[in-house]
């Protein structure tokens, strides 16, 4: 079996920390689902609804439901995610490309990315990353698992950036975990009561550092696939196991053999 190299990177690095082995034991129970965007009751946009409205980022509504006009778009990817069957946090994705440059960084940051898209880069661009309250304190690591699909996307299309337009307090925790460099200036997105800010990781040079620092990140192919080339249609409420433990303890498996 051929081991791909962040697996491999991973694999070299040794036993994980104590951190990173307690994330792939609690991703043993979970599980992603990509949400159907023209279901408007789905729960994850409820789930956004009620983060947003509890922090008073947004105002109320009669719909009590959180979705705009970048949902639909051709390029978005929207994601529950669950542990032990219960809907924990959701994140949105957008692939932005030359062909499909609506995405919330380029609302707010157009006179940054699109001479970038225009020179041939693409991007991954996560937004709308919510939390059950409840689930936070249980799970106070919940951010890790949740942006582990931000991090399978920006492998899966071999991106050149993984962006992260959000408050600025929150850029060094994205300069910790990914090594992500502010972009921008301090902006306003539309219809949110916060200031954020346009950070950037650098995906190829990355990738390696990430794996052996965070192998719980690591997925394998068939998981990827699952979830970003399907039609919505079909994976409306399809549940794709985290496979972070296998990618991790396959190549470490498939080095010790070859030693």
């Amino acid at each position: 079996m051929a081991i791909d190299k962040d697996s491999a990177a991973a694999a070299r690095a040794g036993e994980p920390s104590r951190f990173s082995g307690a994330l792939i034991d609690v991703l043993d129970d979970v599980s992603y689902a990509r949400v159907d965007a023209s279901v408007i009751d789905d729960p994850i946009y409820k789930l956004r609804y009620r983060a947003y409205v509890r922090e008073g980022f947004m105002d109320h509504n009669a719909e009590e439901i959180c979705i705009d006009d970048l949902d639909e778009t051709p390029n978005a990817m929207s994601f529950g995610i669950y542990i032990k069957g219960e809907l924990v946090s959701s994140i949105r994705l957008h692939h932005l490309i030359a062909e499909h440059r609506r995405s919330p960084s380029m609302k707010v940051c157009p006179d940054i990315l699109a001479p970038m898209v225009d020179a041939g880069k693409t991007f991954i661009d996560p937004s709308r990353f919510t939390a059950d309250r409840e689930a936070s304190l249980t799970y106070p690591a919940l951010p890790f698992l949740t942006l582990r699909v931000a991090a399978m996307a920006s492998v899966h299309f071999n991106a050149d950036l993984c962006l992260a337009l959000v408050r600025p307090e929150h850029g060094p925790f994205y300069k910790r975990v990914f090594g992500s460099e502010i972009m921008s200036d301090v902006r306003t997105y539309p219809g949110l009561h916060f200031p954020v800010a346009l950070f950037g990781a650098p995906v190829e040079n990355i990738r390696t550092r990430v794996a052996q620092r965070f192998p719980f990140f690591l997925s394998t192919s068939h998981e990827r696939e699952q979830l970003f080339t399907q039609t919505v249609k079909q994976g409306t409420h399809l549940r794709i196991r985290a496979s972070a433990r296998h990618a991790y303890e396959s190549a470490r498996a498939e080095m010790a053999e070859q030693l």
